[in-house]
């Protein structure tokens, strides 16, 4: 009787799946649940004639998280729109100007990164020693957040708060 209920116990437990909510494959023709984005509520526009197509145009009910969060967080979500520079910022973009601008200047900073950083060398096998060279290469040109932020609370600048130090 103990030889069949053992038995009965492992047949049972042998059809559980230890899996869970970590099996993440779809056993079913449904819709998957992560695909499915929400979208702003239809709205009846003031004219009911159709506008002309605009290619690489949107939606009025797309979604759009970086302008969602950019309204969250207090700023304007028209300001991310191309097509000029907002006329609140039209003097640092001249003074950034002011000397011309280069074309190739992705170009040379990414050469000269790669010469400071001094290429792949000899040791590129061994790579897996230092697997982030770059945190390496710039440590000395590190900014120290919080001293920065002592500074600014010492010289009277109201600052917003920061979580406390790691050490």
């Amino acid at each position: 009787m103990r030889a069949i209920a053992i038995f009965a116990a492992l047949t049972l437990s042998a059809c559980g799946s230890s899996d869970g909510l970590r099996d993440l494959r779809s056993d079913g023709a449904g819709p998957e649940e992560f695909t499915v984005l929400p979208v702003g509520p239809l709205t009846l526009p003031e004219q009911l004639t159709l506008p002309p197509p605009t290619p690489n145009g949107t939606n009025l009910t797309d979604p759009n998280p970086i302008g969602d969060a950019v309204a969250a967080l207090g700023g304007r979500p028209s300001a991310q729109v191309a097509g000029g520079i907002p006329a609140q910022d039209a003097a640092l973009v001249a003074a950034a100007g002011r000397n011309g601008v280069d074309p190739a200047i992705r170009q040379e900073l990414a050469a000269a990164d790669a010469q400071f950083r001094g290429g792949a060398g000899q040791f590129a096998v061994l790579s897996f020693l230092r697997p982030n060279r770059y945190f390496n290469a710039y440590a000395g040109q590190a900014l120290d957040a919080y001293a920065t932020l002592d500074a600014y609370r010492a010289a009277g600048i109201a600052t917003p708060s920061a979580p406390p130090r790691a050490d």
